[in-house]
């Protein structure tokens, strides 16, 4: 929590962002559904300083953290569609937490898809990326975009990576009761639902295998587990006990770029149907 505040007066100011023009209950949904993992982003950046790249930053609740919060000089990226322009504004609304009164500020963005184009910025120009809720919603390779935020990021700089654990408590006890755990199409299209979801050891892997050393990594539920919904938890306790810590809805995991890898093969537990020479 930044230092002063209460966690009932971050919620409310959390709760206050909107976008111009975005759907106004859509985004309190989700600014109430989300609020301690936003809350756990920025707690990893604890500490940190320099210039910042936020990957997906719209709706902007983390990014209104990180301004409010952290010294870090920002930079945001955004992907909406094909036709967009490069470049965009976007005015933010919020209650000032001092104040009470409704304020405004207005961010700039580059706009671009982190899976197709080259990132807009030089190389070594970041000392913080932040990948928060996006792998999951990756269709064609991860490891290019890794790559793509290790050009960016100077050496010894930090990626912040935050995505939903496919192994938490609440999907095990969907698999057992026989309820689908995938998600659901996307009025928003192919990037709207998660088309793969991870657990950690999945993430440590691939980091490990892009060039990065893992500093933190840990899972934690940030609203209500439904989990007793679908089995008997007392049932299901003895069997899932081995990996108490690994049950969490959300995976965070904070990893410092090593070195500047040429490799350009990827993994075979997560790549199929590419030539052999092409995987490790």
């Amino acid at each position: 929590m930044p230092s002063g505040l209460s966690e009932a007066q971050l919620f409310d100011f959390v709760t206050s962002v909107r976008v111009e023009d975005g759907p106004e209950q859509e985004m309190r949904n989700y600014a109430v559904h989300d609020f301690r993992r936003f809350v756990y982003t920025l707690g990893l950046t604890d500490g940190m300083s320099g210039k910042c790249l936020e990957l997906g930053a719209n709706p902007y609740f983390t990014t209104m953290l990180l301004q409010q919060f952290t010294p870090l000089e920002l930079a945001l990226g955004n992907y909406f569609d094909p036709s967009h322009p490069d470049e965009g504004k976007q005015t933010c609304f919020y209650q000032d937490f001092e104040t009470g009164k409704r304020s405004t500020v207005q961010f700039d963005y580059r706009h671009f898809n982190i899976e197709d184009d080259r990132f807009p910025y030089s190389n070594a120009e970041f000392d913080l990326v932040i990948f928060a809720e996006i792998i999951e919603h990756l269709l064609k390779d991860p490891c290019k975009v890794l790559r793509e935020i290790k050009r960016v990021l100077r050496p010894g700089g930090v990626m912040i990576l935050t995505t939903p654990n496919v192994a938490r408590l609440e999907n095990v006890a969907r698999l057992i009761s026989g309820e689908n755990i995938y998600d659901p199409y996307s009025g928003y299209g192919p990037y709207g639902r998660h088309n793969r979801e991870y657990n950690r050891h999945d993430l440590v892997q691939l980091l490990q295998h892009e060039g990065f050393a893992i500093n933190k990594h840990f899972t934690a539920d940030v609203h209500e587990n439904h989990a007793q919904g679908y089995v008997d938890l007392n049932r299901l306790e003895a069997l899932v006990r081995f990996r108490a810590d690994d049950l969490g809805q959300y995976i965070f995991l904070k990893a410092t770029k090593t070195a500047q890898t040429d490799a350009l093969k990827r993994p075979a537990w997560l790549y199929r149907s590419y030539p052999a020479n092409e995987l490790e």
